[in-house]
């Protein structure tokens, strides 16, 4: 449950059991984080129990996911910190790569790009997002790229090639308009 304490600190500045049932209770955006990482740990359990609680925990995360109007599936690989903010929208595909202390605004896309080959046969790339990133919104990461390490995304962005670190990006397609910037992370988990 470290994942969840630091999801807890990105959206509330500190960690306290009371603040997760805060957040479930009243924020359509962490109660889909929390369920993802209950799915997580319910598969990490012993065999005679993860069958139950891991099933419950999907049935929770699919019920979450729609009231948030989110496609985030459970089994995208996140590290700590993630921060959904005003969550409705998000698109992410299950292969994607999230890392630490990352923030998705409302309507961002982190979808797959299919590269069809001469001999017919499909190449599917997801993207990787770096640690301390801002995405926001209605931003759109396709493809087998890597958004770099403290970038930024502006809202609207297009981007299907690669981010360099600390990087300001905007447009479509998105272009790099700054370089070195401080990330943009509030509540940042160490």
């Amino acid at each position: 449950m470290r994942a969840l304490k630091a999801d807890t600190f990105r959206t509330f500045g500190r960690f306290s059991w009371w603040l997760v049932f805060k957040g479930v209770m009243s924020l359509p955006g962490f109660r889909v984080v929390v369920t993802m990482r209950c799915c997580q740990e319910a598969q990490r359990m012993s065999p005679t129990v993860r069958w139950l609680s891991f099933t419950l925990a999907r049935i929770m995360h699919r019920f979450a996911s729609f009231l948030a109007g989110v496609e985030f599936p459970w089994n995208t690989t996140v590290a700590p910190g993630l921060a959904l903010t005003h969550a409705r929208g998000i698109v992410v595909n299950s292969r994607t790569t999230i890392g630490r202390n990352v923030t998705l605004f409302h309507g961002v896309t982190l979808g797959q790009r299919d590269q069809v080959l001469s001999d017919g046969s499909r190449l599917s790339h997801c993207p990787v997002i770096e640690d301390d990133v801002w995405i926001g919104p209605y931003a759109i990461v396709v493809g087998g790229v890597t958004v770099g390490r403290g970038s930024r995304i502006a809202g609207g962005a297009f981007v299907f090639e690669d981010i360099p670190s600390r990087s300001l990006v905007m447009g479509n397609p998105a272009k790099v308009i700054k370089t070195n910037c401080e990330p943009d992370v509030g509540n940042r988990v160490e």
